[in-house]
């Protein structure tokens, strides 16, 4: 299959870039499977052996009503998005898909053919289509000793629920390293190190006892969630959004407040690294996204529908 994939972004990006590391994922896992695929993106994106690079001017990836028809390669079989149009090259032309990978604002009507990233993201917007994301293990760095000290990862941002983790390590005193965002100011036992990425934040998924995750928010999916378990690192979380498809009580805990977090948080080390490793192998890869992505293609190519998503074995109905 030929697929041509788009996105707004030059990749593949400087920091963190949760949603344009996934699209490289995609596409390399797109190629190791044996399918052609051609890439969209800004001038400057780089990803050797995996796509041919066709190179967009920023002003046309950023307009929601740009016509990508002039873009795509001759032989193309489907045009992947992976930011919102709200309309698609003619089907007559190739049938057109795209991924929404935050949420929707209330009252506004959707993209077309828009896949999300799990089926509590779907469901909230009235769908059922959805494909979890996944990354390449190879990025993460496995390790059976912990430290003894837990880890958040992300936005420094009150809907994140950092300060959860932070009051935590004020009552406790057990010490927490805190990576992201803006500088705060910390004292004690909690230790501020900016944002990180590349193989200094592999080492600290890898070292840290657990990764909080106390979103107070829906998340749509939770990328840092499946970098820790391919760390072999057990999760802290809430049951809010995509939380409850991807933890389980083998590689982790999720809880409604503040003071269930306290007392998982007791427990939390017993978690296998290798059970964490596994679940993430399991259900979490990028080769994995790329077969369920596949499946959607073809229904696309097929039938002109977006077929239902196939949730994880453990999430609730």
């Amino acid at each position: 299959m030929h697929v041509v994939v788009a996105s707004h972004h030059r990749l593949p990006v400087e920091g963190y870039g949760g949603t344009q590391r996934v699209v490289v994922a995609l596409v390399r896992a797109l190629a190791a499977l044996g399918h052609r695929v051609t890439l969209l993106a800004q001038p400057g994106t780089r990803v050797p052996e995996a796509a041919k690079i066709v190179e967009v001017p920023p002003r046309v990836l950023k307009d929601s009503s740009a016509d990508l028809t002039p873009f795509l390669p001759d032989g193309a079989d489907i045009l992947h998005v992976h930011f919102p149009l709200k309309q698609g090259p003619s089907s007559a032309v190739v049938p057109f898909v795209q991924t929404l990978h935050g949420n929707w604002k209330a009252g506004l009507p959707l993209p077309p053919h828009t896949i999300f990233l799990s089926r509590d993201h779907a469901r909230r917007h009235g769908s059922d289509a959805f494909v979890y994301n996944g990354l390449d293990p190879a990025a993460f760095v496995f390790r059976r000793r912990k430290e003894q000290w837990d880890l958040f990862l992300g936005r420094l941002h009150s809907a994140k629920g950092y300060h959860w983790a932070v009051e935590a390590a004020k009552r406790t005193g057990r010490r927490l390293i805190v990576a992201g965002g803006w500088r705060p100011s910390f004292t004690g036992a909690i230790r501020y190190v900016g944002e990180v990425d590349g193989n200094r934040k592999a080492v600290l998924l890898a070292r840290a006892r657990c990764l909080w995750m106390p979103a107070l928010w829906d998340e749509p999916f939770g990328l840092t969630m499946i970098e820790a378990l391919f760390s072999g690192t057990p999760v802290l979380g809430t049951r809010r959004g995509a939380l409850p498809e991807i933890l389980t009580p083998q590689v982790g805990a999720l809880c409604d407040t503040l003071e269930e977090m306290l007392a998982a948080a007791e427990t939390i080390g017993t978690r296998a690294p290798e059970a964490c490793r596994a679940h993430a192998d399991r259900f979490f890869t990028h080769c994995v996204m790329a077969e369920e992505y596949l499946r959607v293609y073809r229904a696309m190519i097929e039938t002109g529908r977006l077929p239902a998503g196939r949730p994880t074995p453990y999430a609730s109905s």
